[in-house]
C-alpha cells in the first residue's frame, strides 16, 4: 500500500501536523517504528517512544499534548485506538475474499449453498445444512445437519458446529472452536453413577459475533444457548449450556461461565473470570481478571475484583490491609511478648 498523511487523514477525519505530503507504505508498532510506517498512541505508557520513534506518522487523540519535540508527523483524532482499527479495517476489506469450492471436500446433497462462497479442502457439509452468501469455510471444518450460516460469515480451519445450531451474519468463529457440543449435564443416581442428561435444545449465535480459537460453547438441554448480537468471546473461553451472553458483551481468555447463567449486554470479563451457574449478571458490569462469582449482580455498571468477587474499591482497600498482616502479626507477637513478661 502507498498513501500520504493527508490522504490516511481524510480517511479517519483527522488533522495533519507536520508533512501533509509524507509517504506510508506499511504500518509498525510504535516501539518498532519504522521509515515509512504508520503507528499510533493511544496508551500514555508508550508517550516515551514517540520522541524517537522512527515511524513517519503517529496518530494520536486530539487531547494529547507532548512532552519534548516530536519530529515525526503527527495525525489528530477524537480517538487514536479507534481511528487505526477502522483504518486496518479498510486495509483488510480492500483484499480479495477467496472463493470457490476446494477438493477434497464434501457437500451432501440436500445442503443449500448461497453465491460467492469458499469451502476449503477437507471441510465436511452435512444435510439440510444452508450457507449464506459471502461465506468461508476453511480447510477441515465441520459442520452438522441443519446448521444455518448467515452471510458473510467466516468459520476457520478446524471449527466444529454441531447439529441444529445457527449462526449470524458477519460473524467470525475462529480455528478449533467448538459450537454446539453436549452440555455438561448428568444426573446421579442411587448406586452412585451418572446417568446422561439428553442435551436437545442447540446454540445461537446472533449476527457480528466473534469467537476466539478453541472456544467451546455448549448445546443447552432443552431451548437454545445465545450469544447476542455483536459480542466478542476471547480464545479458550467455556459457555455452558442455556448460557446467555448478552450483546456487546466481551469475555477474555480463559473464562468460563457456567450452566444457565445469563450475562447482560456491554458487560466486560478480564481473564480467568469464572461466573458460577443459574445466576443474572446485570448489564455493563465489568469483572477484573481472575475473579470469581458467585451470587447475581443486580446492579447496572457494578466494577468487581476478587474470588469471590466484590466492589472494586472494597477490594483495593481491603487488599491493602491483607498486604499488612504480616507486619500486623508479628506487632501482635511482640506485644503478647511484653504482656507475658509482666
Amino acid at each position: 500500500m502507498k498513501f500520504t498523511a493527508q490522504q490516511i487523514a481524510e480517511l479517519i477525519n483527522g488533522t495533519v501536523e507536520g508533512d501533509v505530503n509524507q509517504v506510508i507504505r506499511d504500518v509498525s508498532k510504535i516501539e518498532e517504528g519504522r521509515p515509512e510506517t504508520l503507528t499510533f498512541l493511544a496508551n500514555p505508557k508508550y508517550e516515551q517512544y514517540l520522541y524517537n520513534t522512527e515511524a513517519s506518522v503517529v496518530i494520536v487523540n486530539n487531547s494529547f499534548k507532548p512532552e519534548k519535540p516530536v519530529k515525526t508527523t503527527l495525525i489528530r483524532v477524537e480517538d487514536a485506538y479507534q481511528a487505526l482499527a477502522r483504518l486496518l479495517q479498510l486495509y483488510e476489506s480492500s483484499l480479495p475474499g477467496k472463493t470457490g469450492i476446494e477438493q477434497p471436500s464434501f457437500i451432501e446433497q440436500t445442503a443449500s449453498v448461497g453465491d460467492f462462497v469458499y469451502i476449503g479442502a477437507f471441510a465436511y457439509i452435512s444435510e439440510k445444512a444452508k450457507i449464506g452468501n459471502n461465506v468461508q469455510i476453511w480447510p477441515g471444518a465441520f459442520i452438522g445437519e441443519g446448521v444455518e450460516i448467515g452471510d458473510d460469515t467466516i468459520i476457520y480451519s478446524g471449527v466444529k458446529i454441531y447439529k441444529n445450531c445457527k449462526i449470524g451474519h458477519h460473524c467470525i468463529i475462529h480455528a478449533g472452536a467448538v459450537v454446539g457440543a453436549d452440555g455438561f449435564g448428568f444426573a446421579p443416581g442411587p448406586d452412585g453413577e451418572y446417568q446422561k442428561i439428553p442435551q436437545v435444545g442447540n446454540v445461537v449465535i446472533e449476527e457480528f459475533v466473534e469467537i476466539g480459537a478453541n472456544t467451546t460453547i455448549d448445546r443447552a438441554t432443552m431451548g437454545s444457548t445465545i450469544v447476542r448480537k455483536g459480542a466478542k468471546i476471547d480464545n479458550l473461553v467455556q459457555v455452558a449450556h442455556n448460557v446467555e451472553v448478552g450483546s456487546n458483551t466481551v469475555i477474555a481468555a480463559q473464562s468460563g461461565v457456567a450452566g444457565s447463567t445469563k450475562i447482560g449486554k456491554n458487560c466486560m470479563f478480564g481473564g480467568q473470570v469464572g461466573i458460577a451457574g443459574h445466576l443474572k449478571i446485570a448489564d455493563q458490569v465489568r469483572v477484573a481478571a481472575q475473579s470469581g462469582i458467585g451470587k447475581s449482580v443486580v446492579k447496572d455498571g457494578t466494577v468487581l475484583m476478587g474470588s469471590p468477587a466484590m466492589d472494586a474499591m472494597q477490594y483495593n482497600k481491603s487488599y491493602v490491609m491483607f498486604r499488612k498482616l504480616p507486619t500486623i502479626y508479628q506487632q501482635l507477637q511482640e506485644i503478647e511478648k511484653k504482656v507475658s513478661k509482666k
